[in-house]
């Protein structure tokens, strides 16, 4: 019986197509970054499993993939490796790690894989590339604004017109908490059910809190403020429309009203004072680097991740279930490995969910659908196969440009060209025995169908001409 061929669940091959379109996100992704000032790291696929566990919060502790020990200790069945949840704990781990190696302010972009041990379903991998870009060193809000201003200029060079970067701050969170009448002990129990808002609705977040000990009032409470942040939109297209009086765009002035229906809300509240302070600030420096319009507070957004401790930020498209990337201030979680106080802050997009969205709504450029060589040198004989191999070796040295692949066996000429129509080449070279004695070649031109016979020393420059438009 043959082997089953197919990947892990939840693994995936990916074909030349495929990863051309995967190479043409990351590209535009990293260049974006680049331009930002961020430098590439790469840290290894496996952790020691102590520097993944308990940074994740009880949910994500249960999605890390174990390795189990090896050789002589494998029957213990104890687990001293892991494979890594996300890319932001190996960076705090490389920043405590060579801190004195590194700029004052570490600004690393990253885009690798990671895993997780979740149930597999449409848009959901266990295994899949994460886009990060973090900044280490520094407390400021510019650094918040400028990866909200980084993942809106890679979004919209991607083709993305339609998009909302959510943001709220765990402090403002907090406050709101305090508010609602939420006790301390609580707080981590409460944003994990509310960081479910979205996904199950009020009447399961309400039962949710009950089941996690919160008292029903002050649930009802952290409810009802949440249930009367719809009405901050129309504030906000009053405001900016005709009614307002001044002239400022919907996001705005949206952004005005959640600033100061928190600051109704969270009162004297220290922290959440504080947080507002800072939501404030976020948005200016976004005015300053053109990413205001795209940024909406949010106060409902919790995100799960508990290393998180200042703004948290998430891309919403609309009719997309699940978001394209989030991120968030994390002042803590390098600390926890050099005993320094350290703050850093990050953005990750995610990799897959925006292959997926562009696919479906045919974003990709057309020509990442181009053949994979440009020119087909065929084989006439046995005995011309060197000639071939070193015809086809010029072409590459004299034109570095042209992809120029060879046909490896002698078969008749007519299934060398049905191959290379197969594979969309759009130039096949016949080196037949008249014009090997000529020194000359003949072009196929494969859209057309015509021929003509050139001087192999002209090849390199007339087929650069007739596929670039220049001569090599």
């Amino acid at each position: 019986m043959p082997a089953k061929t197919q990947p892990a669940r939840g693994m995936r091959d990916f074909l030349p197509a495929d990863l051309r379109k995967r190479e043409y996100v990351i590209r535009v992704i990293k260049e974006t970054y680049e331009r930002y000032g961020f430098e590439p790291l790469e840290t290894p696929a496996v952790e020691n499993i102590e520097t993944l566990l308990g940074k994740y919060g009880e949910e994500g502790n249960q999605l890390i993939f174990k390795i189990l020990k090896r050789g002589e200790h494998e029957r213990t069945g104890e687990a001293d490796l892991a494979l890594r949840y996300d890319l932001t704990v190996p960076l705090a781990r490389v920043v405590a790690e060579y801190g004195e190696r590194l700029p004052k302010f570490f600004k690393r972009y990253q885009i690798q894989p990671v895993w997780r041990a979740d149930r597999p379903a449409r848009g959901r991998f266990r295994e899949f590339y994460q886009c990060d870009v973090d900044v280490a060193g520094t407390r400021s809000p510019v650094v918040e604004a400028e990866l909200c201003a980084a993942a809106t200029d890679a979004l919209t060079a991607l083709g993305f017109t339609n998009f909302t970067i959510r943001l709220n701050h765990r402090q403002v969170l907090a406050g709101v908490l305090d508010a609602a009448g939420v006790a301390a002990d609580k707080h981590a129990d409460a944003l994990v059910a509310l960081d479910k808002l979205d996904k199950i609705g009020r009447e399961g977040v309400a039962r949710e809190l009950a089941g996690r000990g919160i008292r029903p009032e002050s649930g009802e409470e952290l409810l009802g403020f949440f249930e009367n942040l719809p009405a901050l939109e129309h504030a906000a297209e009053f405001v900016a429309g005709d009614g307002g009086g001044t002239e400022v765009s919907k996001a705005e002035a949206y952004n005005r009203a959640a600033l100061g229906r928190l600051v109704e809300f969270v009162g004297d509240n220290e922290s959440g004072a504080r947080g507002v302070d800072e939501l404030r600030r976020i948005v200016e420096y976004a005015a300053a680097c053109g990413a205001a319009d795209r940024i909406k507070i949010d106060p409902s957004l919790a995100r799960g991740l508990s290393y998180y401790t200042g703004a948290i930020m998430e891309i919403s498209v609309p009719d997309l279930a699940g978001s394209l990337g989030g991120g968030g201030r994390y002042d803590n979680l390098v600390g926890m490995f050099s005993g320094k106080d350290i703050p850093a802050c990050g953005f990750s997009l995610g990799l897959e969910r925006i292959i997926v969205v562009m696919t479906e709504r045919g974003m990709f450029p057309e020509n990442l659908e181009r053949a994979a060589a440009d020119v087909l040198v065929t084989v006439w004989d046995e005995e011309s196969v060197r000639d071939s191999l070193a015809f086809a070796a010029g072409l590459r040295r004299e034109a570095p440009a042209l992809r120029v692949d060879v046909y490896p066996d002698a078969d008749k000429l007519g299934k060398q060209l049905k191959y290379a129509s197969s594979r969309g080449v759009p130039f096949v070279v016949v080196i037949g025995e008249d014009e090997r004695a000529r020194g000359e070649v003949a072009l196929k031109d494969m859209a057309s169908g015509g021929q003509e016979t050139v001087a192999r020393a002209h090849a390199a420059a007339i087929l650069s001409e007739r596929l670039y438009g220049n001569k090599s």
